[in-house]
């Protein structure tokens, strides 16, 4: 099961226009991306940023300094755990993965 944030989409959704308006990628490629994204988290719980995720956000972090939107995602998942309470993040990001591990969480992908 894949819980996200709405950021998720709107981060994923962002990345493409500015490829394809750089010219990074072909506006058809970007396209075709974008319907697949979209396909795909047909199948994601997706999480709004509600009152309660914007009231954790706001709060320090283990691993500070946090960006805004790392702070969000993190605030999700603090939320998504109330419903899986084995939940693991996926983050490439060193902050956000300290943070995570400080939190509790596993952090995927394992280094290794």
């Amino acid at each position: 099961m894949i819980l996200s944030s709405c950021l998720t989409l709107i981060e994923c959704d962002r990345v493409l226009f500015r490829a394809a308006a750089t010219g990074l990628l072909p506006e058809a490629a970007a396209a075709e991306r974008r319907a697949l994204l979209a396909l795909s988290a047909e199948h994601w719980v997706t999480f709004d940023m509600d009152a309660e995720v914007i009231e954790r956000a706001r709060r320090p972090f283990p691993a500070e300094p946090i960006r805004t939107l790392d702070a969000i995602h993190l605030a999700t998942a603090v939320l998504a755990r109330s419903v899986v309470p084995d939940l693991s993040i996926l983050s490439l990001d060193d902050r956000v993965r300290r943070s995570g591990e400080q939190m509790g969480f596993q952090v995927l992908p394992r280094a290794g």
